[in-house]
């Protein structure tokens, strides 16, 4: 049976990639070796889902009922679905098994498959600081995965000995088999038990691999991580993946980012965000303050006289770059303003001066001059109203 992609991320099957992505996103932090480490294969089966529903080509054969990963045999659009007591054993019930009609479509005559497969993708996390993505990096990493039997070759052969045809299926991959049921006489057909549909055995295996034509191996890679990357995007590696059954060629790699939580900055997307606290009396009479940036220095940030609370100072050209363009976001610094608790003499006394010198009282907001200023009484109604 084919398996179900969407139910794995949990969306439904006509959803956006947008809805795909947060989807995966969603999971993936929740299911991370890091956060979870007892749910490592979870983790490799929503990042499959992930890969197979991103991928046209993949999710139009999942739509259409079938499986994009399943081997030979396997159920969906493959053939095996067919081949194991399914529609080609009614058709052959019918019109025989000869080559013409439905029978010689559904039923025998696919013969032995290759016992040489593709491998299959491999994906490895890694977890990186702001600076790096915003920078670009070379990351070393670990990766553990099959590779080519040194011994063989890929072959699965000892020595000089070479693969015998199968006799259970004298070499055809599958065997066929009569049943009785309600229609009469069905013939089946099914894969061989003993070469697994290939046709052929190994009498004499590889003493490293057992025949498999491949090893587990681990091994060290530096990986070009690009500027401007963010958490869930993927860094593919052609054919650096798993190699296939009997040698066959290597999956992709992929190289899914982490990004930790800076200290400081708040990302979305290009943009980064951070927030400043303001003393009073510099929201009033207007200052100026250096914010570390990520990649080049300081930003200047001005705090205009008589900034209110939750204004935000926007400068351009100081987030992170683009993936594509390397054009750079905007640094948003909110600002904070603080009302000192508490006063020590001389600041009590120079409030109150300037307190008298304002002369300005407390002021009931209404519903004119709330609307007007954009405070309180305005974000309630608005609020209210749009229930």
């Amino acid at each position: 049976m084919a398996r179900d992609y969407y139910g794995i991320l949990g969306v439904a099957k006509g959803a956006s990639d947008q809805e795909i992505k947060r989807a995966y996103r969603k999971k993936a932090r929740e299911l991370h070796p890091d956060v979870n480490p007892g749910e490592e294969e979870r983790f490799k089966e929503v990042s499959t889902a992930y890969e197979v529903l991103t991928d046209p080509e993949k999710r139009r054969i999942v739509d259409a009922g079938g499986d994009p990963l399943a081997g030979p045999g396997a159920g969906g659009f493959s053939g095996g679905g067919f081949a194991g007591g399914g529609l080609g054993d009614v058709f052959e019930a019918f019109f025989g098994s000869g080559g013409g009609g439905f029978g010689g479509g559904f039923g025998s005559g696919r013969g032995p498959r290759s016992r040489v497969q593709p491998g299959e993708p491999a994906l490895v996390a890694v977890e990186l600081d702001l600076e790096e993505c915003a920078a670009g990096i070379n990351k070393e990493i670990t990766v553990d995965t099959a590779i080519l039997c040194d011994l063989c070759k890929g072959s699965g052969t000892h020595g000089d000995s070479k693969p015998t045809s199968c006799d259970t299926c004298k070499g055809q991959g599958e065997i066929q088999a009569v049943q009785r049921s309600f229609l009469g006489q069905v013939m089946t057909v099914r894969e061989c038990p003993t070469c697994h549909g290939v046709g052929e055995v190994i009498p004499d295996p590889c003493r490293k691999c057992g025949g498999d034509g491949r090893v587990r191996s681990r091994r060290t890679m530096t990986v070009k991580i690009p500027a401007g990357i963010e958490s869930g995007m993927r860094v593919r590696l052609s054919g650096q993946g798993e190699i296939g059954p009997g040698g066959g060629p290597a999956g992709d790699l992929y190289v899914e980012v982490t990004e930790r939580q800076h200290e400081v900055f708040v990302r979305d997307k290009d943009d980064l965000h951070c927030t400043i606290r303001v003393p009073i009396a510099d929201a009033a009479l207007g200052n100026e303050i250096d914010v570390d940036t990520i990649l080049d220095g300081t930003a200047r940030v001005t705090i205009a006289p008589g900034t209110q609370p939750g204004h935000v100072v926007k400068v351009r050209g100081q987030g992170m770059p683009h993936l594509n363009t390397g054009v750079r976001g905007t640094l948003h610094a909110h600002l904070e303003v603080v009302v000192p608790s508490k006063l020590d003499a001389a600041q009590t006394d120079a409030l109150t001066r300037f307190r008298e010198a304002s002369a300005e009282q407390p002021e009931i907001v209404t519903s004119a001059t709330g609307a007007a200023s954009g405070g309180l009484f305005s974000r309630l109604r608005n609020a209210f109203a749009g229930r």
